[in-house]
């Protein structure tokens, strides 16, 4: 019989799997580097997922 594996977690919504991007600052280091900084997602922290809810859950957030 087959089982159907259940996922622990989905991918956001808000940034839907692109959780990270590297900006640049414009500018270049001493070693010509280019100077970037680093965005997360603020509703998944940078991680691309979500964590799935049962029904119970959502019921009890009402």
């Amino acid at each position: 019989m087959a089982h159907r594996a259940s996922s622990a977690s989905k991918v956001c919504p808000a940034c839907d799997g692109f959780a990270s991007a590297a900006i640049t600052s414009g500018g270049r280091d001493r070693h010509g580097h280019l100077r970037t900084i680093t965005a997360d997602c603020r509703a998944c922290h940078g991680t691309g997922t979500v964590r799935r809810h049962s029904r119970a859950q959502e019921g009890a957030r009402a």
